[in-house]
């Protein structure tokens, strides 16, 4: 259980591995490695996810595969960990998990790299067990040839991304009260124990040198003021030819914009004061009205950011350095500078900006979005109220779309 959030004065840990912090590019791993990245999330996972899958046919050039059938093979990685996936979404299965395993043996003695973040949701030493059992069977007994891929970020930059996501899987709790839960309120469990799960990073790191063992865990800390550092360490360790891997542009994923985070949550409440099934919020929530505001609206530069207290920044990083010492004494192979865990930054994240105001266009786009998937589906699921039961979707669309906008004009 992640519950022990103690918090000191940042410090720069004074971690020595051999080859933390180091400029020179990593030794490759060994050509037949079956390299396992975990992510955790909001540490460049989609970017580096999109590169590979981009990149899939080049690499097999070089001798490395890229086994998984899409970009990111969420619904294997959540089935394999017991996890249910989003709100509403259709439960994986085990046949997940088996088409991913089978498409990893068919590489055969090949180098191979599979990742997901959700990979770090892992419950137990069991289920990392049969992760690595299943992706290294066929191999023998040399558990060597599954190396696991640890990505890290400042706790202080993961927050506001991580608490924008649970809201687009339907929290309604505002960030800063959010916060507050999550670092001054013990067992700092609610409303999302995933939170910590994921992101005491130590403990992460330590589950699964548990299972495979320190000289099979490669920690990076990412350097966000290194735009390609990511692509590069990659294809070193995969023995790639530098600049082989390219970012490839992602609208979908892009991070809600204060305005637009805070008009979802005020939905959210909406939704759930109303007693709508999960369903129809990843299907004309999720996937139409959020969906289709990423890919039509791209914010601007002076478009209000989810503003980080100065509190909680020094709390993130007081952690931070604690993880990175842990994580040092580990003897796994760290890459990257595991100072930036635990920096401060000079002003508050975010400070600066103005109140949230959601564009007109922006709410227009967001709407359309919903009607569309509407139309495009005119059998629902019912709700379980009479008011609602009965009513068809696109008139669902049309009173919950009325009334985000008239509590926006209030405000």
């Amino acid at each position: 259980m992640e519950t022990d959030c103690t918090h000191h004065d940042s410090a720069s840990p004074e971690a020595e591995t051999g080859e933390t912090a180091s400029k020179s590019a990593p030794t490759p791993l060994p050509p037949g490695t079956r390299l396992l990245h975990i992510g955790p999330h909001k540490t460049g996972t989609t970017s580096i996810q999109g590169a590979l899958f981009a990149a899939k046919d080049a690499m097999a050039g070089h001798g490395v595969d890229f086994p998984a059938h899409s970009r990111h093979p969420m619904e294997a990685a959540l089935a394999i960990c017991a996890r249910p996936g989003m709100m509403g979404d259709a439960k994986p299965t085990e046949g997940h998990w088996k088409r991913l395993v089978d498409a990893v043996h068919a590489t055969g003695r090949r180098t191979s790299v599979v990742s997901s973040e959700f990979f770090a949701d892992a419950p137990d030493d069991e289920a990392i067990a049969r992760v690595v059992d299943d992706l290294g069977r066929g191999r023998g007994r040399d558990q060597g040839r599954v190396h696991v891929l640890v990505t890290l970020r400042p706790l202080w930059k993961i927050m506001p991304s991580q608490w924008q996501q649970y809201v687009q899987n339907g929290l309604r709790m505002g960030y800063e009260d959010w916060l507050a839960h999550m670092l001054r309120k013990a067992p700092y469990e609610k409303p999302n124990p995933s939170f910590w799960r994921r992101h005491r990073h130590d403990r992460l790191v330590e589950r699964w040198v548990r299972v495979v063992g320190a000289e099979n865990v490669t920690v990076v800390v990412v350097d966000d003021r290194d735009r390609d550092g990511l692509m590069r360490t990659f294809e070193s360790l995969l023995g790639l030819p530098d600049g082989l891997l390219v970012p490839v542009p992602d609208t979908a994923n892009r991070s809600l914009t204060l305005a637009e985070t805070e008009m979802l949550r005020k939905l959210n409440m909406e939704f759930r004061g109303n007693g709508l099934p999960d369903e129809v919020y990843s299907k004309m929530v999720r996937g139409g009205a959020v969906m289709h505001m990423k890919n039509a609206c791209r914010p601007a530069p002076d478009d209000a950011r989810i503003t980080t207290p100065r509190w909680a920044l020094e709390a993130a990083a007081g952690i931070g350095a604690e993880m990175a010492e842990r994580i040092a004494a580990m003897g796994v192979r760290v890459l990257g500078d595991p100072a930036l865990l635990s920096v401060v930054p000079s002003v508050a994240s975010g400070e600066g900006t103005g109140p949230p105001r959601i564009d007109t266009e922006v709410a227009a786009h967001a709407l359309y979005g919903a009607l569309a998937v509407a139309a495009a589906a005119p059998a629902h699921p019912a709700a379980s109220v009479r008011s609602v039961h009965q009513t068809s979707s696109k008139e669902l669309v049309r009173v919950l779309g009325h009334r985000v906008l008239k509590r926006l004009k209030r405000e």
